[in-house]
């Protein structure tokens, strides 16, 4: 009986409330009182509680009648035989099965549909240039000659512009030349930055980084650096800039550079710098002045795009109404 009424009790305390001290005083305090572990659901009570049906649940085959429709995509239109597309997706399943079974029949249909595309691309290719040609919006040789004599005369018109330009650039300009005495590259470049000085008449403002001079003797006569490298962002020797005073100073370079990328950097920064206009600087890289077919965004609606003829006149129009890089 005494085992019996200690089982129900046990049994009874998990279920009951946490009964207060001062209630249960006789028991004392147990500072280290070992609370009894919680009672683990057995099997059977665990299926019964999966068993059970949500409020707000639907059947499974009315679940699947509300997603089908949505994710069934729309079947894809199969192209046209011996189309572009269609040869695209085919022509490398004719060529593996002639390679896996290279029977004359396999192999020969292969070959068929090669020479079917190198038909396509000759016809393509005749049409393009018959295009091309009818068209100085399209004609690459308008902007840049091809044939040799044109293409030198073209080189020569560039030299000419380009030298005109950068004598004006210099006039107003002059470059910034950060150099360290142990940079072996800082001492090949001196010799360059001397050139440019004396055919184009640009000022050159030498900057020692530590402080002492170049061993080869150019540009004795520097400024120690006085935290100028550091605000303009200088990291590597030589490193150059395009300085028009007052304030505006332009990088061209932080390692060393030819007196051909040098000229060609002065005259893009002085492009982007507004000191000469666009069709200067295009001429100065022998590129005839013509308009680009750069259309305004949002200035051909999508409809047009689905006329050709409709699409050729916008980009035409955007053309003519555009200005030059």
């Amino acid at each position: 009986m005494s085992l019996c009424l200690r089982a129900s009790v046990a049994m009874g305390k998990d279920d009951a409330p946490e009964v207060s001290y001062f209630a249960d005083k006789q028991r004392g305090w147990f500072w280290y009182e070992v609370l009894p572990e919680p009672v683990k659901k057995t099997q059977p009570e665990i299926q019964a509680d999966q068993e059970k049906p949500k409020p707000d649940s639907k059947p499974l085959s009315v679940i699947q009648a509300e997603i089908e429709p949505k994710t069934q995509a729309k079947p894809s239109a199969e192209p046209q035989p011996l189309s572009s597309a269609w040869l695209k997706q085919n022509l490398e399943h004719y060529l593996n099965q002639a390679i896996d079974d290279p029977s004359p029949e396999n192999v020969a249909a292969f070959y068929y549909l090669q020479r079917v595309m190198m038909d396509k691309a000759e016809r393509f290719t005749n049409a393009a240039r018959y295009v091309v040609m009818s068209d100085p919006q399209l004609d690459e040789t308008v902007r840049r000659p091809v044939a040799t004599y044109a293409a030198n005369e073209a080189n020569h018109q560039a030299g000419v512009v380009a030298e005109r330009a950068l004598k004006a650039i210099a006039a107003q300009a002059g470059i910034l030349f950060f150099f360290r005495s142990d940079c072996p590259y800082c001492h090949v470049q001196a010799p360059i930055l001397a050139m440019l000085e004396n055919t184009y008449g640009f000022k050159i403002y030498p900057v020692s980084l530590d402080g002492l001079p170049m061993p080869n003797g150019f540009f004795s006569q520097f400024k120690r650096d006085n935290g100028q490298a550091a605000m303009l962002g200088v990291e590597q020797t030589p490193a150059l800039f395009l300085m028009k005073p007052p304030k505006q100073i332009l990088p061209l370079a932080q390692g060393a550079l030819s007196l051909e990328e040098i000229t060609g950097r002065i005259l893009l920064a002085a492009k982007e710098a507004g000191w000469i206009d666009a069709s200067q600087y295009q001429i100065t890289q022998g590129i005839r002045n013509t308009p680009m077919l750069l259309p305004a965004a949002g200035s051909i609606s999508p409809a047009v795009t689905q006329d050709p003829l409709s699409l050729i006149q916008a980009l035409q129009r955007s053309a003519h109404l555009g200005s030059t890089p």
